[in-house]
């Protein structure tokens, strides 16, 4: 009889055990980043657009904190790109410009096998698969085209989409260049049977399912709104009242805004909406010359550092950690989404290696009532700037350096430059020690770039006209 009774505790205490282990298992919470591609910072309701409309994202929005103040590190995808899957500015590891052999500088064609994420630098995916994540990469990548930047090779066990920086939204019916090609996993070229938007979100399902019992990291990278201007006829018959561009884009956002909500629904479906965190946010400004998209009311747009190009739309939502119809009003920056990650999935952030950003949610829920950065710094060639509270510095190589209080004046009309020359000067010093911290760029971009960007940032500086 002794022996039946120690034979029954063992067993209650192996299933127990299991049980247990079981539970913490499931008690992280998953993790599903939505990033989409060259959207407006107006263009999508939860942030204000009558014309445009995106009702999953925006109950996605108010489902948890609106981030008000949402910045990337670059104004333009790949460096986004590198800041955010490493967590720190990606100008400490040289990568400063878009990867685009042959293109950037006349120097880069030779360079094509080398340009890409180095690979000293440990990505998100790694992280979260060091805490017993399932993790995938759905979309663009832009992160090196050659095979020892591949996305399964960075912490990724699965991957569909594309290399490079843009491509079509639909099949190729004739082979493309090598980094334009769809690809699952590693070298198995598969174009799109329908509309790519769609499909990623599909891909994205199909992991969901395959991994609900386990906690999974997705990386669901649309190049939607970014060029080729491509859509669906029945998307765009949903918007009859607008013409050209903008109804091009409006009906490549609702099929965004579709794609995000499919995702959504399946979380639902399967009860893992209450722990799963997910997060909407955009890799730069809008392209308004190239998409049509609006910036409103910020000033200037996508590849210069007018608010423009740099804030953008940003939200996260954790049903049962964070608040639902929250505005957190401090800057916050998309190299804070590792850090933060990697925290609620169990880690210690102390363990991230030379991470700028900070776990975020001790400042959400209110346990931290400080400012998650007092400075944040932007630099692309030779042009930079620098926030330092509500203090603004731009910094150019063909005209007088430019100051903005963005607390007071968030369409950056009014410079201060000439009426407070001490300000001036402080930022100045501030972006001077931090450069004298960077790595020399990787690569550089041709003098016509830096013209056009130029071009581009003054064509777009006054947001009021803009919008009449």
């Amino acid at each position: 009889m002794r022996l039946k009774w120690t034979l029954l505790a063992v067993l209650c205490v192996t299933v127990n055990t299991l049980f247990a282990q079981k539970k913490t298992k499931t008690d992280k919470p998953n993790i599903i980043l939505i990033f989409s591609d060259d959207g407006g910072y107006a263009d999508f309701g939860f942030q204000g657009s009558k014309e445009i409309k995106t009702p999953q994202l925006d109950k996605l929005a108010h489902s948890g904190v609106i981030f008000s103040q949402g910045y990337v590190t670059a104004s333009v995808c790949g460096p986004s790109r590198a800041g955010l899957i490493t967590g720190q500015y990606q100008q400490k590891f040289g990568y400063v410009e878009n990867n685009v052999p042959g293109y950037m500088s006349d120097a880069s064609k030779y360079l094509d096998v080398e340009m890409g994420l180095p690979l000293d630098q440990k990505t998100m995916g790694e992280y979260m698969k060091d805490l017993g994540y399932a993790t995938a990469y759905y979309g663009k990548w832009h992160l090196g085209d050659a095979d020892k930047f591949h996305p399964n090779k960075r912490g990724f066990d699965e991957f569909y989409g594309f290399r490079g920086g843009d491509r079509s939204y639909f099949a190729y019916e004739q082979f493309p260049h090598p980094d334009k090609r769809m690809e699952r996993n590693f070298k198995n070229f598969e174009e799109p049977n329908r509309y790519a938007t769609d499909v990623f979100a599909d891909e994205t399902i199909s992991f969901i399912e395959k991994h609900q019992d386990e906690p999974f990291f997705i990386f669901l990278a649309f190049n939607a709104v970014h060029t080729p201007i491509e859509t669906t006829e029945e998307d765009l018959a949903l918007f009859p009242n607008l013409e050209g561009k903008r109804k091009e884009l409006a009906a490549m956002t609702w099929a965004l805004d579709r794609a995000s909500g499919k995702v959504m629904d399946k979380l639902e479906e399967l009860g893992l909406d209450e722990n799963t965190i997910v997060v909407f946010t955009n890799d730069n400004g809008g392209p308004s010359d190239k998409n049509a998209s609006v910036n409103y009311p910020l000033a200037g747009t996508k590849s210069n550092q007018l608010e423009g190009g740099i804030r953008v739309p940003f939200t996260m939502t954790w049903k049962s950690k964070i608040k639902k119809k929250t505005t957190f009003d401090f800057p916050v920056s998309t190299f804070d989404l590792l850090p933060t990650f990697y925290a609620a999935g169990g880690g210690d952030v102390k363990d991230l290696k030379d991470v700028d950003g900070v776990n975020l949610l001790p400042y959400i829920n209110g346990e931290n009532k400080e400012r998650p950065h007092e400075v944040l710094y932007w630099k692309i060639n030779t042009r930079a700037a620098v926030r330092s509270g509500d203090y603004k510095l731009l910094r150019f190589s063909d005209r007088p350096a430019e100051l903005y209080n963005l607390k007071d004046d968030i369409s950056e009309k009014n410079n201060l430059a000439n009426q407070e020359p001490e300000k001036l000067r402080e930022l100045f010093k501030v972006l001077y020690n931090w450069e004298l911290t960077l790595e020399r760029p990787l690569w550089q971009l041709k003098a016509q770039f830096e013209k056009y960007d130029n071009d581009r940032m003054d064509k777009y500086r006054n947001a009021d006209e803009l919008n009449k």
